[in-house]
């Protein structure tokens, strides 16, 4: 296994991009994976979660969506990233089908099978993928947050898995049966699973579990959602049985 990582850097609306291609460049032909970063934007931490998915048997594009030399050093600075990103949802949509395309476009991706996952504001993304229509057959949303976009979506052809804290003051129950009820009426193929003594950030190790269980990292969730994840990504992408 020769698994390696490729900085990518392209064009787009908002651009240029630096993303992170990583794969396994002895394998050929592979399921190709978007992964979206939270909202510090692509980092260490995320390219390690691609060679995770590589070895597996994945090629992955680790996606930057604020736009090259553009992370969050804090709090702060990525909260403010991150409300300009998403000010315009349909430039967002846009962004999103565009690294898409990027990913279709990378050697030794099967574009008859993608997916896509992302944590914190790259599972929104994720959901916004998937809300635009794109061709993947599979996203995984890791405490995400789920408003709808304010204008009507595409038809969903993914299969989706939302991995929730039921604690996440982000997204509370109210946002919870929301985001199940749009994806229920339009006769989406998903799945929700939501943890108890879970809140947002339940991925992120370096960050410790607050008082009431709202933020921060939860080391049973994070490796229960993880399982959960491949295992529905290898089904949906054709490397285990269904």
């Amino acid at each position: 296994m020769a698994i390696t990582r490729t900085v990518h850097i392209h064009e787009g609306p908002g651009g240029p991009f630096e993303s992170m291609f990583v794969g396994d460049t002895a394998a050929g032909t592979q399921p190709g994976i978007l992964l979206f970063p939270n909202f510090f934007g692509a980092k260490e931490w995320d390219f390690a979660k691609a060679e995770t998915l590589a070895a597996l048997g994945y090629k992955v594009l680790v996606v930057d969506y604020y736009g090259q030399g553009k992370r969050g050093t804090d709090m702060e600075s990525s909260g403010k990233l991150l409300h300009d990103f998403m000010a315009d949802r349909m430039a967002v949509k846009t962004r999103l089908l565009d690294a898409l395309a990027e990913l279709k476009g990378l050697p030794g991706v099967d574009t008859g099978r993608l997916g896509a996952i992302g944590f914190c504001a790259g599972g929104k993304c994720v959901l916004d993928l998937a809300r635009a229509g794109a061709d993947i057959k599979a996203g995984v949303s890791f405490h995400g947050v789920y408003d709808a976009p304010p204008f009507p979506n595409a038809p969903i052809t993914a299969s989706l898995m939302i991995c929730d804290g039921w604690n996440d003051n982000l997204c509370p129950p109210e946002a919870k049966t929301a985001l199940c009820k749009e994806l229920a009426e339009a006769d989406v193929d998903f799945q929700f699973i939501t943890y108890s003594r879970t809140g947002h950030a339940f991925t992120a190790d370096d960050v410790p579990l607050n008082a009431d269980r709202s933020f921060g990292f939860q080391p049973d969730t994070n490796r229960r959602s993880w399982a959960a994840a491949t295992g529905f990504l290898g089904e949906m992408l054709g490397l285990t049985d269904s």
